[in-house]
């Protein structure tokens, strides 16, 4: 009986050892079963999708930055260039301790505060993984070895080389050019993310602003096969950056350089402009700043100097700075009181030095007084009263013109707005009417606003650029030629097209115009007659000129003089002395170039800025006499 219980109970365990193991092999064909299913899956119905990701993972594209288009002047001369330089950057996913790297860094290289503070505001933007970050930006030689040779302890530090804006005449046309600075996080907002997706810089003033979708060119690719770590293995297709357009300017180097020779050391500008085309030949602002310094990067104390000075050498006065024009108006005053009829040449009256408005006892004093002398022109026509600038006679004009026909007829010139066509940086200045006064100051308009104005005092306001603008369009005879910086380009660019010019000036007759020439060549070539007949630039550079110059002086105050108080300007801050003025164009007949110059805080228009002109007219109009001296 034993024995047949053990036997039952073998039997028992077969059977359940059978079914475990058919179990089992079932559970197993299942799982190869779904196994295989998967895998089918991955290998064929969804091969495509993974072998994507996997190449994702494997070959990124990175953006290859264009180079930007070339600047030349009118004489093929590179004004702008691009040239190679080595930067340091730092790929942050291999840094690991990131202030310790930094501290390291700036033991090997000068590193400025800006160039962290940068760096810092850079990497914590959004980025590709592994993308290198610039730190700083032109290696020395020096720099450069002892990076390489301290390498093997700066994890994902990266010497690279790459193109970057150039200046090759660096202060001298900072103001005329513009210049390029970094990309913002303001320029991030508005820039297209993938046209700018490697570029570092951007232009942010004058020409390199107007111009930059054409001088920026089209973004490149390179398809790149990366390791684990993100390193770069191979390259695998390269889709090349297009170049920007180059582009030429009507600006002549030569007389940028003639031009801030002539002004020397003395805050202050010249705008040259060809008349027939409205080409800015010459645009000078002093004191200036070196562009390039913004590229390369500058220490925190040179920096707080150029944004701190008195002298203000980053605001550039040509397009920006606004003066009372002084007597430089009473040109386009006599031609609204001729077009208005208010005057006619031969219309005189008795200048004894000062004016009074009917039944008011304020005196408005010729410039004479201010000097101790007193006397007045005498009897003057408008003729005299341009050539002699008398006061008296443009403050009894003016206060009999309609202020509002007055002011329409003067803002055909330009004044109150930007008539250039590539310069939107510049200032439109200001025109004063009864409206902007009693808007701005809440304030009706007097009777003593028109006197003021008549001398191109009071609230009048105009830059550099709209009294050049001013001098061609006379030299033009009323022609009006909007001033632009372009002259050509390689091809088509890509910004609007100009608007078109305004009207030429309306109301005045072609005689108006040759006469009113005439009395402004008087002004530099009418001498020998004694103080109150000759023009009041003949003395200083009337006597030996070789060609014919219409011009007028104009010295506009910066402070007020009180009733019978006498100017001096020994007594008075440098900064609180008068601006002086002078415009002109040659050779008067067909005139080749118009100008102004403005010295500020000079003094006399006649004595200071009229010499300065007389140096830039020679340098155009006589280079070879001007080479030989």
């Amino acid at each position: 009986m034993a024995e047949s219980a053990h036997l039952k109970d073998s039997e028992a365990e077969r059977r359940r050892f059978t079914t475990r193991s058919i179990a089992l092999f079932m559970a197993a064909l299942v799982g190869i079963f779904v196994l295989l299913a998967r895998m089918i899956q991955l290998q064929v119905v969804d091969y495509q999708k993974y072998s994507t990701r996997s190449d994702e993972n494997r070959i990124q594209m990175q953006p290859l930055a264009p180079p930007r288009g070339l600047i030349f002047d009118r004489n093929g001369e590179l004004v702008a260039d691009n040239r190679p330089v080595f930067i340091l950057e730092l790929v942050a996913e291999q840094v690991g301790d990131l202030d310790r790297v930094l501290a390291d860094l700036k033991v090997l290289v000068e590193i400025s505060d800006r160039d962290t503070d940068a760096f810092r505001k850079r990497i914590a933007r959004p980025r590709r993984p592994f993308e290198p970050v610039p730190l700083k930006y032109v290696l020395t030689d020096a720099e450069i070895a002892r990076l390489a040779i301290n390498r093997f302890r700066l994890p994902g530090v990266v010497v690279e080389a790459q193109l970057v804006r150039h200046y090759p005449y660096g202060e001298l046309l900072a103001h005329a050019v513009g210049s390029v600075r970094r990309v913002s996080e303001e320029d991030l907002q508005r820039l297209d993310p993938v046209q700018y997706s490697a570029t570092q810089f951007i232009g942010k003033l004058g020409v390199e602003r107007f111009y930059e979708r054409s001088l920026h060119g089209e973004v490149g690719y390179r398809h790149v096969e990366i390791d684990a770590r993100g390193r770069v293995r191979s390259v695998l297709a390269v889709q090349p950056a297009i170049a920007g357009h180059n582009i030429t300017l009507h600006l002549d180097a030569n007389l940028q350089r003639a031009a801030d020779h002539a002004l020397g050391e003395r805050r202050g500008a010249v705008v040259a402009i060809e008349p027939q085309t409205g080409g800015i030949l010459a645009m000078v602002s002093r004191p200036g700043y070196d562009p390039n310094q913004f590229v390369t990067g500058m220490s925190a104390d040179d920096y707080r100097q150029l944004t701190t000075a008195r002298e203000k050498p980053l605001f550039n006065r040509a397009l920006n700075g606004r003066y009372a024009p002084g007597s430089t108006f009473k040109p386009v005053v006599a031609l609204a009181g001729l077009a208005l009829g208010a005057t006619t040449w031969e219309r005189t009256i008795v200048d004894n030095g000062s004016f009074r408005l009917p039944g008011q006892g304020r005196l408005y004093r010729d410039w004479s007084w201010t000097r101790g002398g007193g006397g007045g022109q005498g009897i003057v026509d408008l003729r005299r009263a341009i050539y002699r600038s008398s006061n008296t006679y443009f403050y009894e004009l003016a206060s009999r013109m309609p202020i509002d026909d007055f002011t329409t007829f003067v803002a055909q010139f330009g004044y109150g707005q930007n008539l250039a066509i590539d310069l939107i940086d510049a200032s439109p200045g200001l025109l004063p009417t009864p409206v902007w006064k009693r808007g701005a100051r809440g304030e009706p308009w007097y009777p003593g606003d028109n006197v003021n104005l008549g001398i191109g005092q009071g609230d009048l306001l105009a830059t550099p650029l709209q009294l050049a603008t001013v001098a061609s369009i006379i030299a033009n005879r009323g022609k009006v030629v909007r001033p632009r910086m372009l002259k050509s380009s390689d091809r088509e660019l890509l910004e609007t097209d100009p608007p078109p010019a305004p009207a030429a000036i309306q109301g005045v007759t072609p005689d108006d115009w040759e006469r009113l020439v005439d009395a402004m060549e008087d002004v530099v070539h009418r001498g020998n007659l004694g103080y109150r007949q000759s023009g009041t630039a003949w003395a200083y550079i009337g006597q030996n000129a070789p060609y014919r110059i219409a011009g007028k002086s104009g010295t506009a105050q910066v402070v007020g003089i009180a009733q019978g108080e006498l100017y001096d300007e020994k007594l008075l801050d440098e900064y609180q002395r008068k601006h002086a003025w002078f415009m002109a164009f040659a050779p008067a007949d067909a005139p080749r170039i118009a100008l102004v110059v403005l010295v500020e805080n000079g003094g006399g228009g006649s004595a200071v800025a009229a010499p300065v002109a007389r140096e830039v007219l020679d340098a155009y109009l006589l280079p070879q006499a001007v080479a030989s001296r």
